[in-house]
């Protein structure tokens, strides 16, 4: 079992292009399975983690309502905003800038072969990075993601999660708002989920501005001992 994940930093770039990019890296994974199994050889898979910012941009899960775009196409065109249908799970999201992206591409045949387990070491990933700024972050029965104060009407969402999975190989992942311009939420009903607020890192401490290379690494650390991963920083 492979249990190196080559952590890849792709700075800004198009929602678009990073989602060819998580295709093309997840076929390959897919590609070697099947040609393992077919071939009767134990080639090992690869894992990455990708960090990225992305552009303005409201991407809506295949199980998701479109109703809960509350914007037409000139209206997102003069927020400077794109919009795709894609195939994670969830409903609808936004990602812009000041905001930490992750896209974990796994074969979870190196780790454990448990997607429940999986989306639960993620939540856990960031329950424990924010807890390192004071907060105790929780999960929300029924509700994906990363939460604060859970259970009082004063509940607010600060991390999206979305994964797609198929043989065991994973895509998509979470979405930590740091820095995020939160107008950009009321443009949508985030993740179906009516009556709850969004909240990011920065508004919650009463900063400007919080370092995102800073909570990349601490998010890092987290998954490297839930995931009792082997970090490689990528050098291309």
């Amino acid at each position: 079992m492979n249990k190196k994940v080559e952590v890849r930093y792709l700075g800004k770039k198009d929602y678009k292009e990073t989602w060819d990019y998580q295709e093309e890296l997840f076929k390959k994974t897919l590609d070697l399975k099947i040609k393992n199994r077919r071939e009767n050889s134990a080639i090992p898979t690869e894992n990455y983690f990708l960090f990225v910012e992305h552009p303005h941009v409201y991407t809506l899960g295949k199980s998701g309502d479109i109703e809960n775009l509350l914007i037409s196409e000139k209206e997102l065109e003069e927020k400077n905003a794109s919009f795709y249908k894609i195939n994670r799970g969830g409903d609808i999201t936004y990602h812009g800038p000041g905001q930490i992206v992750g896209y974990p591409i796994l074969d979870l045949d190196n780790f454990f072969t448990d997607i429940h387990k999986y989306l639960r070491l993620l939540e856990e990933t960031i329950i424990q990075t924010l807890a390192e700024y004071g907060f105790k972050a929780e999960r929300s029965e029924g509700e994906t993601g990363v939460w604060l104060d859970v259970g009082t009407p004063f509940a607010r969402k600060i991390c999206a999660m979305g994964v797609r999975a198929s043989r065991w190989v994973t895509m998509h992942g979470f979405a930590l708002n740091v820095n995020t311009d939160l107008g950009y939420f009321d443009n949508i009903i985030p993740c179906g989920i009516k009556g709850k607020a969004v909240t990011s890192l920065n508004v919650e401490l009463g900063k400007e501005e919080i370092d995102l290379k800073e909570v990349e690494e601490k998010i890092l650390k987290h998954f490297k001992i839930l995931f009792k991963a082997e970090i490689e920083i990528s050098k291309k």
